[in-house]
């Protein structure tokens, strides 16, 4: 259905279509609609709050938000209390706190719902003083929303005390599941487990949610075992609960469990959705399952499971490391919107594959598609630099990041010392790693060190193993593996002496060298 036929159907069903669009984790899609929609003149007051929730939900578009509230100005709805209280919930969310704040004093009339929206955005932007103002200021009207914007930024600030003193002064009416789920969120989002479970056995009455939230809790302090064990407790399981158990799996590393979930979770009637097939191919990436992938890409197409930005993502994720780049490729060129995360997954794709032209071409395509790269986009084309060796072209990609406003983290570094390493500029590399303002790690010490090797360099492979050494965080397998690289390096300068003294260093500390490992699926 083309945009006129929409269009014909009238404005609430354009609404749904927007509201389908943002629920469904495509905000950029109904941007997209309603953009097309303006360039044929047509408005409707009722679309600009869904259109600012979406703005709100794309890496925040402020802009776009600030064109809107021109508009609304000029059609004279912004008196709305419905449009008002949109606006500051915009802007709250993309951190324009002052401007929401404007808004706020401006509106000739207010509800519930706007004073909401002003709390929930100081809170969001760190203000807990004066959301705390206009909290005790509505003492009359609060109902369950204002109280959980309130605890919902303690939880935030880690002031889990003090969200814990509201969560017992919340009027026992306004006390529903939703509110015991954002206390309960609070120690979990702050991976205090067991107050969480104490918590948790308290609530009254569990849904969905409650149960999922803590599944994920644990997963997400790697406690497999506990997780599994809430959700062999569940009797009504729904959707929901198998795609936290699924993400879970996949999530710490547990992927033929996840698979094994995936199809238990088919037998017992559940449809996969957008979530669960975004999970399932996380964990069939991970173990190069790239059969049961396929699979998954062909349940997608026969269930017409929308090829949203995490699907997409997760099948060019998943192709390319399972080694099929013609069908990532494919996937790629579908998608007919295409966003900083998408574009990632399809750089790390061409790196994976050694298509290091590729890969900085793509890399300098998202300029014209007015896409400003991320960390994880550096990350991904610095990466490409040093599979392809271009040495010159990733000092310049590194350089480029403060222009793009992006902090580089160790593994920006890394990738950096890894090329100049590989190039055999290891004084270059050595100073780098003297001189960067965050820790090296084991990764970036021991690529360092695999450059002395392969340029045959014992002297600078001594210092690194003096930084090793000092460093007081290293590991024992990263320990063992580096000693018994500068020992291979030795014995490759034929300095057999030093090599055996330090094989003799390793046997006692009670160090061995970590065996390589395969794996082979048999289809």
């Amino acid at each position: 259905m083309n945009l006129e036929e929409h269009l014909s159907l009238g404005e609430f069903h354009v609404s749904n279509l927007i509201k389908n669009h943002i629920s469904r984790g495509s905000p950029i899609q109904a941007l997209v609609l309603y953009g097309g929609i303006r360039r044929r003149g047509v408005y409707f007051p009722g679309w600009v709050p869904l259109i600012l929730r979406a703005c709100a939900c794309v890496v925040p578009r402020v802009v776009l938000g600030k064109l809107l509230h021109s508009e609304s100005i000029k059609f004279g709805v912004c008196s709305d209390v419905m449009v008002g209280s949109s606006l500051i919930s915009m802007y709250g969310k993309c951190g324009c706190v002052v401007s929401a704040r404007k808004v706020f004093d401006e509106m000739p009339e207010r509800n519930v719902a706007t004073w909401n929206a002003m709390i929930g955005g100081y809170m969001s932007n760190g203000d807990a003083v004066l959301a705390s103002g206009l909290f005790e200021e509505i003492s009359v009207c609060r109902n369950t929303v204002t109280w959980i914007e309130m605890i919902k930024g303690y939880g935030k600030r880690i002031e889990i005390e003090k969200a814990r003193e509201l969560f017992e002064r919340m009027p026992f009416e306004l006390k529903n599941v939703k509110a015991w789920s954002v206390m309960l969120g609070v120690y979990v989002n702050n991976r205090k487990m067991e107050d969480a479970r104490k918590f948790f056995e308290d609530i009254p009455e569990k849904n969905a949610f409650v149960w999922s939230l803590m599944m994920s809790g644990y997963f997400r302090i790697g406690d497999v075992h506990e997780a599994r064990a809430i959700f062999y407790r569940v009797f009504a399981r729904d959707l929901v609960i198998w795609n936290t158990l699924i993400a879970g799996y996949a999530q710490n590393g547990y992927s033929d469990d996840a698979i094994d979930a995936f199809f238990n979770m088919q037998g017992e009637g559940y449809e996969p959705d957008a979530v669960t097939v975004s999970s399932i191919l996380s964990a069939c990436a991970q173990s190069g399952r790239l059969d049961v992938g396929r699979e998954v890409h062909s349940l997608i197409n026969h269930r017409g499971i929308e090829l949203n930005q995490f699907v997409s993502n997760a099948l060019i994720d998943m192709y390319a490391k399972c080694g099929d780049l013609e069908n990532a490729t494919s996937v790629f060129e579908s998608i007919s919107v295409r966003s900083v995360a998408c574009c990632n997954s399809m750089i790390s794709c061409l790196a994976i594959h050694g298509k290091g032209k590729e890969a900085l071409e793509m890399f300098r395509t998202m300029e014209s598609l007015d896409l400003k790269p991320d960390e994880i986009t550096f990350i991904a084309v610095l990466t490409a630099c040093v599979h392809g060796g271009f040495l010159m072209e990733g000092l310049k990609i590194f350089s480029e990041m403060k222009t793009q406003d992006v902090k580089p983290n160790v593994k920006h570094f890394g990738c950096l010392i890894h090329l100049l390493g590989r190039s055999g500029k290891l004084k270059e590399a050595y100073r780098l790693v003297k001189e960067m303002h965050v820790k090296p790690n084991d990764t970036v010490l021991g690529a360092l060190l695999g450059a002395c090797k392969v340029h045959m360099d014992t002297e600078m492979a001594e210092q690194v193993m003096k930084i090793i050494e000092t460093a007081g965080s290293i590991t024992n397998s990263y320990s063992e593996n580096h000693l018994a690289s500068i020992s291979n390096l030795y014995a490759h300068t034929e300095r057999w002496q030093t090599a055996e003294a330090l094989r003799v260093e390793m046997e006692k500390r009670g160090l061995e060298k970590s065996p390589g490992l395969s794996s082979l699926v048999l289809t």
